[in-house]
């Protein structure tokens, strides 16, 4: 498209340097706004000389240009630009878009990784307008994107109709700087080291960006720009949680008269199974980023090619402690506090069980585009662009696991080792101790169980074709533009998954199933010469530094295999096979050799579709309005596996699904004055099923408990939502308000069954027997999913096992109700420029967002906070910067029906039946909040020193019952990081 008059102003040499620095982001921005703005027919006569260019130098730079995007935009849309060439307001995108009104997000690791738009999840990340590939629907993870690659970010509110489809709450567009923008060469790098507190460790990280453009006199201008990022960062997790039961009351004062607990129902909460995990990763990140682009002399369109891959590994060192069974004792110290939540007691007839586990997925993303823009004449504009996203992923899982049995010489007569446990509530982590003080660390006390090993691999794929017409002059004054297109979609998801078997099966209880030449078994404890050198003593710095611990906890020094031995599967499957080469499990061949395919687990899922839109942009002075719609056809088939012949060539079974959607859109934007606007929107949005729901392929885990599947008939989610805003624009700063409604008229929620398997007989662990539901008839998979109760114990649910009447818990997405959500927005952002001197660094920008949600069975939205707030507060002057950040949620529905909580529900009824009580199985985060900090230090033009911290105070996380009880402590690392930016 024609450069238009700020393109001119940019590239004019009277232009100074300071506001080249950012890729001239004002122009970039301006750029990236749709083809059909209003621009004079002679750009040759336009008066620049009124014209106010923004200098995005700094966070008021930041924010000032923001709030340009967002008023000069014909949608309701927030936007982040960065503040320096290459650096946004955080180093992480997920971190940066809290800072938005109605935005919040889930971190992993203490690392910011996907966002919440009004309330909910589905949403599309996009990368300069076009889709993205990752491991679902949405797109590419946002912390596997370099910030440093990012001019501008936007969140868009209210669709139209030339928008790709797929978001409910909001659509995030990531934009790059493309090489024509540039007004002169470019260099920009920066080095940093980031310092994590809890594995003590300072990851290395490194940005680079290069770019210029040539006049090439007649054969036109072409410009390039290449960007690079590296980082190689360590992390950790402590986790502490246990397993609540809702249960009958008991006598916990020991006078022979059962207790009334005063809890719902009478009944009373009980926790069981103290766990601890920690867990270290290592995520090594390589990104580079390609922009080519070409203009005729006559400036009257460009191509372009866009380049863009991310690619992610690292591995895990994982611990957990599990601690199993028991029968409660009460103390003289018990006691029920208000929700029936027993404090203070001994578990007796305890057992542990250590394991190292590694769970980690390694990735690569490109997204590559070729494309055009161009003026077929003065009132036509065509733009065309071929694009193919990609994620690659393999998952791989491996354990190695222990258990409690006391020394004997071989024999049939295994003895479990228990203990008592000692619980003991307060302030921060439960106190845990054992009467046995060598539970965890003793090595006459824990054997070898079994060595996991299983890979999942994962490829997406989407072809993208689209064509788009902007007509600026259709004869009607009153219409400013028409706009007209269409886009076509081939999309291909194949998912498949690999399993350690030797022989035919896992390594499932080898401890008491492989036996020796006389046909006794022969446990191996853990201090066989052969493991002497694979065995470690667990007891982490900084563990649960940010929660604290009520005294005493054992379970946090223990003895297990090496994680970091683990990471190397081929060397423990050898350890391993060494270990079992005299039993019955003995093992032939190499890793590679005995990893079988699961079959059930295969998904291949292919998908087309056709778009066509219309708009239509109306232009009444004072009123502004773009109308149109979007019509969609889908087409889908999705395959599992049939049969395999011997050769281990595959039929697949097929089924298809087809559906259309038309989307309507308006936006309407009114000049109420001069400075404020009235903005009014709705549209109708969906958005397909995940890939994983859309395939009725089995996944089962490892111990045969739990399963899930899909449908290839789930249709998708589908929103009417309405959005009414105010925005008020002074010389420094905004003041807006925004109330929003959706409308949710196509749920997916998860039915749950209990599925017969006949491997269940022989292969199905019982260690948590309170998971494991129980069929009426052996053989016969039923809706209803019924547990033991504490009274029939272990022992009953073994015998049902090996009658063939145990099943695997099996949830099915399927289609649901409506629901809604509704809410306020309001944010207020100022620079204190009328104080004098010093006091007018200081600013000011703040947002607070209601958010009333509720889906078909009652229950709140998950991810979706009620009441959130954020704040930056900073000063700046010309060299230096300091910025305070805080962000705030309040509690929210985290899951539904968490095994750890799977009987515990507002009614107190002591079912896991979500019919019975639609609460039961719910787990909230708590609210929290958290207080980031940066500062930077501009010693010259060139060169900037910066530093940040993530998480100053150190916040855990809690995440609490139905009924308000905490069940799981988790906590990571606060990230101090230290850098050095120089650009020329």
């Amino acid at each position: 498209m024609k450069l238009n008059k700020i393109s001119q102003l940019f590239s004019s040499t009277k232009y100074n340097a300071n506001n080249i620095t950012l890729f001239g982001a004002t122009l970039t921005a301006l750029l990236a706004m749709p083809a059909y703005a209003a621009e004079p027919e002679n750009t040759e006569e336009v008066d620049t000389s009124n014209i106010e260019v923004i200098s995005v130098r700094g966070i008021f730079g930041s924010l000032k240009q923001a709030n340009l995007l967002k008023r000069t935009d014909d949608r309701i849309v927030d936007a982040i630009v960065a503040e320096d060439i290459g650096k946004l307001p955080d180093n992480n995108i997920a971190e940066a878009l809290q800072r938005i009104p109605g935005v919040s997000i889930e971190s992993d690791f203490g690392v910011g990784q996907d966002v919440t738009i009004r309330g909910v999840t589905e949403n599309l990340i996009l990368l300069n307008g076009r889709s993205t590939a990752g491991p679902g629907r949405g797109g590419i993870a946002l912390d596997d994107f370099p910030s440093s690659f990012l001019k501008t970010v936007e969140v868009i509110k209210s669709p139209t109709a030339d928008m790709i489809e797929g978001a409910l709450g909001g659509t995030v567009n990531m934009q790059t700087i493309r090489p024509l923008e540039l007004s002169e060469p470019l260099v920009a790098v920066t080095l940093e080291g980031e310092y994590a507190d809890k594995t003590e460790n300072t990851a290395p990280k490194f940005s680079a960006g290069v770019g210029n453009n040539w006049d090439l006199g007649d054969a036109g201008t072409f410009g390039a720009s290449v960007n690079l990022s590296y980082m190689d960062r360590e992390i950790r997790r402590d986790e502490y949680f246990n397993k609540i039961d809702m249960v009958d009351n008991i006598d916990i004062n020991g006078d022979g008269v059962v207790d009334d607990s005063g809890g719902p129902n009478g009944k009373y909460q009980r926790k069981t199974q103290s766990t601890v995990e920690q867990k270290t990763e290592q995520r090594e990140r390589t990104a580079y980023g390609i922009s080519l682009q070409w203009a005729p002399q006559s400036e009257a369109g460009n191509i372009y090619i866009d380049m863009n891959s991310a690619e992610l590994d690292g591995g895990q060192a994982a611990y957990s402690i599990l601690d199993v069974g028991g029968s409660v004792v009460a103390r003289d110290d018990s006691y029920y506090d208000g929700n029936g939540l027993l404090h203070n007691y001994d578990l007796d007839g305890v057992l542990v069980i250590p394991k190292t586990w590694s769970d980690f997925t390694t990735s690569k993303s490109t997204s590559h585009a070729i494309g055009t823009e161009w003026n077929l004449t003065d009132t036509i504009e065509f733009a065309a662009e071929y694009s193919i996203s990609k994620s690659e992923e393999r998952r791989t899982a491996s354990e190695f696991n222990l258990r409690p049995i006391e020394r004997t010489d071989p024999t049939l007569d295994l003895v479990t080792h228990t203990s008592t446990g000692s619980y003991t509530s307060g302030s921060g982590i439960p106190g845990y101790t054992y009467a046995d003080t060598g539970m965890l660390t003793n090595p006459d006390n824990l054997v070898f169980r079994e060595f996991f090993h299983k890979t999942e691999d994962s490829d997406n794929e989407e072809q993208a074709l689209r064509f788009d017409f902007n007509f600026t002059d259709v004869g009607v004054d009153w219409i400013s533009a028409v706009k007209t297109g269409m886009r076509f979609t081939d999309r291909e998801y194949k998912a498949n998954r690999f399993d350690l078997k030797p022989n035919g099966t896992t390594l499932k209880d080898s401890y008491k199933k492989a036996t020796n030449a006389d046909g006794l078994y022969a446990p191996i404890w853990i201090d066989d010469p052969r493991l002497a050198e694979t065995f470690k003593t667990i007891n982490m710095n900084n563990s649960f530094d940010q929660t604290g611990v009520n005294g005493q906890n054992d379970l946090m020094t223990y003895h297990v295999y090496d994680a970091d031995r683990l990471k190397d599967a081929n060397a423990t499957y050898l350890l391993v096979q060494d270990l079992l080469k005299d039993t019955s499990y003995a093992m032939n061949g190499s890793l590679a050799d005995n990893m079988l395919e699961d079959n059930g687990a295969y998904k291949e899922i292919n998908e087309t579709t056709q778009a066509l839109y219309a708009q239509v942009h109306f232009d009444f002075e004072d009123l502004r309005a773009v109308l149109g719609g979007r019509y969609i056809k889908t087409d889908l088939e999705s395959s599992i596996v049939d049969t395999v012949d011997a050769n281990g060539n595959k039929t697949l079974m097929t089924g298809e699904n087809d559906y259309t959607d038309f989307l309507p859109s308006l936006n309407v934007t009114y000049n109420l004055a001069q400075d404020t606007l009235l903005r009014f929107a709705a549209a109708k949005v969906m958005r397909r099923a995940d890939f994983d729901q859309l395939s009725p392929s089995l996944s089962i885990d490892n111990q045969l408990v739990t399963g899930t599947q899909g449908s290839y008939q789930l249709e998708p989610y589908r929103v009417t939502q309405y959005d009414l805003s105010a925005e008020h624009y002074f010389e420094d700063g905004v003041v807006s308000a925004a109330i929003f409604y959706k409308d949710v008229n196509s749920f997916t929620q998860t039915d749950t069954s209990c599925l017969a398997d006949s491997s269940t007989i022989s292969d199905q662990n019982i260690t948590e027997w309170g998971n494991i539901c129980l069929l009426d008839t052996a053989g016969q998979s039923q809706g209803d999913v019924n547990f033991a109760s504490e009274s029939q114990g272990e022992a009953y649910v073994t015998a049902e096992r090996d009658a063939g009447r145990t099943g695997i818990v099996l949830e099915t997405e399927v289609n649901g109700g409506s629901g809604s959500v509704k809410g306020l927005e309001l944010a207020y952002m100022q620079q204190f420029t009328f104080l004098p001197d010093f006091w007018s660094g200081f600013g000011v920008n703040a947002n607070y967002t209601y958010a009333d949600s509720e889906q078909p069975d009652g229950n709140p939205l998950l991810k979706i906070s009620k009441h959130s707030a954020n704040a930056q507060f900073y000063w700046e002057n010309e060299f230096l910067q300091f910025r305070l950040a805080y962000n705030w949620r309040d509690r929210y529905l985290d899951e539904q029906v968490v095994k750890r909580v799977q009987t515990v529900g507002a009614l107190g009824l002591n079912t896991a039946d979500t019919e019975a009580d639609p609460t039961v199985g719910n787990s909230y985060r708590e609210a929290r909040g958290q207080l980031d900090f940066s500062a930077s230090w501009d010693i010259s033009d060139s060169f900037t020193v910066y530093a940040n911290a993530v998480n100053l105070t150190g916040e855990p996380i809690e995440e609490t019952t139905e009924l308000g009880s905490t069940w799981n402590y988790s906590e990571a690392d606060r990230r101090f990081s230290l850098g050095l930016r120089a650009k020329f």
